[in-house]
């Protein structure tokens, strides 16, 4: 769920962006692409009755829509700045509740009827949709252009996708336009994360911009930090968790760029696709293909091994209950690792590799990106690439997270 205002941001490092794809032309043809997603396929469901979401009166349909949508209620984190589609509904004392899984994220505004929904898509990247909660009827529509006007821009690496926005918020929760903003993903410093957010979880010594706002033009972090509990701010009981867990935030900003360099690339590539003569491998410039195809490829394989990634300088823990139903959702080898399991240390994960490579979206890409994404991450982990990009991979973790990966995932690298 992306934030719209306007103001100077600094994306992630090395992000790749594209501005020159038109999504509404060929071969994407945006808004007359018929969507096939988590989301769609719940849409109808309903309209075919085999289906009914439950209403309540303090929270409209999301918990019913939660559990349609196999999204746990531990992932909830607490976005105050006032950003999204639904501004004048929020503030510091009632905070926006983002909840997501690998592919879908909802986003629930206490004391609003609507509540909107995006998704990861195969052919759209992302789709968008609203819910109008009606008590007798939840009306689920897709939405296009007021959600892409923030959802398909550099923030969102130029395609449609997701984006978690780091700002400097007033005492009302409004931005500060003027000052920069930052577009946070598992690259970015602490000190850069989650201005705008609600924090909770401890942290040691780093600093982030969490549950802060601007005093005589200063944010405020005097006692921002290492934050239990959010009761003095606003009734957390109105919410499904009192908590918004740090956890859920980093990998809350991990997925949305993960989402975003895969839908990139994939856009990419079909767009030169459909430039040419719509295949690599007739292609009479096959050496020039080869090149374009590495270098599309590439972002998307360094991304997903953590390249860059910040590291930690004091353990991290947050809600014990989001942790362990995240890592559950496994899956494991035969020695019980996955590519879920926390390190929380130094890194976030144990095995950097990211989930997503488990991900309809992952194996939705172009079958040419596909296969040159999966060559690029073997050479990795087997070891015959040592570019600097991978020195946080030491031997013994890419041997394992090949292991993992041959074991979890056996169809990849055939």
């Amino acid at each position: 769920m992306a934030v719209c205002s306007i103001g100077l941001f600094i994306a992630p490092a090395g992000a790749q962006i594209n501005l020159s794809i038109d999504i509404e032309k060929a071969p994407f043809e945006y808004s007359q692409t018929a969507a096939d997603n988590r989301v769609s396929r719940l849409v109808d469901k309903l309209n075919a009755k085999t289906i009914q979401l439950e209403y309540s009166r303090e929270t409209g349909y999301l918990r019913s829509l939660l559990r349609a949508l196999e999204i746990p209620e531990s992932s909830q984190t607490l976005v105050f700045s006032k950003t999204s589609m639904q501004v004048r509904y929020i503030s510091r004392r009632n905070p926006r509740a983002i909840y997501f899984n690998d592919d879908t994220y909802v986003g629930w505004v206490r004391g609003s009827s609507l509540m909107e929904i995006s998704t990861a898509d195969p052919k759209l990247g992302t789709a968008f949709y609203t819910v109008d909660m009606m008590p007798w009827r939840a009306k689920v529509e897709q939405a296009y252009y007021d959600c892409l006007a923030c959802h398909a821009t550099s923030m969102t690496q130029g395609v449609p996708g997701h984006t978690v926005r780091s700002v400097y918020p007033e005492v009302d929760g409004s931005v500060a336009s003027q000052r920069e903003s930052f577009i946070t993903d598992h690259s970015s410093p602490f000190s850069q994360r989650w201005g705008g957010w609600y924090v909770t979880g401890r942290h040691g010594e780093m600093r982030h911009m969490g549950n802060a706002f601007l005093r005589g033009g200063q944010l405020d972090t005097r006692e921002n930090g290492n934050r239990l509990s959010l009761w003095d701010d606003f009734e957390t009981h109105d919410y499904l968790s009192p908590y918004s867990d740090i956890v859920a935030l980093m990998v809350l900003e991990h997925q949305t760029q993960m989402h975003n360099a895969i839908t990139q690339a994939d856009f990419s590539l079909r767009q030169l696709l459909y430039q040419g003569d719509g295949t690599v491998e007739r292609s009479n410039e096959a050496a020039e293909w080869d090149a374009q195809l590495r270098l599309i490829a590439k972002p998307v394989v360094d991304y997903a091994l953590f390249c860059n990634e910040a590291v930690l300088t004091d353990p991290v823990n947050g809600s014990i209950i989001f942790a362990e139903e995240f890592s559950n959702r496994g899956p494991v080898d035969s020695r019980g690792r996955s590519l879920r399991d926390f390190d929380l240390k130094t890194r976030m994960f144990k095995y950097p590799c990211s989930y997503l490579i488990y991900s309809p979206t992952f194996d939705s890409m172009q079958k040419p990106l596909k296969n040159e994404v999966t060559r690029q991450l073997l050479a990795v982990l087997t070891g015959e690439n040592q570019d600097d990009a991978y020195r946080h991979l030491d031997a013994k973790t890419r041997a394992d997270t090949l292991a993992i990966l041959r074991e979890t995932k056996p169809d990849l690298f055939r």
